[in-house]
C-alpha cells in the first residue's frame, strides 16, 4: 500500500471517531428558578435549586449554579449560570444568564420497551 493511500485512508477513518456528549454542572430549569425570590433563605434556596456546583471561598455570600453541556463535538456548547447573592442568611438579588424557560427534549429512543413480558 502506498503512502499516499495510507495518509488518505488515515484522514478519512479519523473522522469518523463518535464524541459523548458532555454534561457537567447544576441543571436549572427555567419554571424552577423563576420560583428563586428575594428574601428566601438559604435552606430554602438549596431545597428548590440543589447545593451550588461552584462554593465561593472568599465570599460566604455567593452562591454560583453553573451548568455546561457539549453535544458532539462541532457544535458548541451550552453555558449556564446563576448567581445568588445573600445577605444575613437571605437572598438580596439573584442574576440569571441563560437559563431557558423550558425543558430540553430529550433524543428520540425508540418505541417504548415493556419491562416484563405478555402472557
Amino acid at each position: 500500500m502506498s503512502a499516499t493511500a495510507l495518509a488518505l485512508l488515515a484522514t478519512t477513518l479519523g473522522g469518523c471517531v463518535y464524541r459523548m456528549n458532555i454534561q457537567q454542572g447544576n441543571y436549572l430549569e427555567g419554571k424552577t428558578v423563576d420560583q428563586l425570590q428575594s428574601g428566601m433563605t438559604r435552606s430554602q434556596v438549596r431545597y428548590l435549586l440543589g447545593t451550588p456546583m461552584v462554593p465561593a471561598v472568599f465570599d460566604k455570600d455567593r452562591w454560583d449554579y453553573v451548568y455546561y453541556f457539549k453535544r458532539g463535538r462541532l457544535r458548541r456548547p451550552e453555558e449556564r449560570h446563576l448567581i445568588v447573592f445573600f445577605r444575613d442568611d437571605k437572598v438580596t438579588r439573584f442574576e440569571r444568564d441563560n437559563v431557558p424557560n423550558t425543558a430540553p427534549q430529550a433524543p428520540d429512543q425508540g418505541p417504548p420497551v415493556s419491562k416484563l413480558p405478555g402472557i
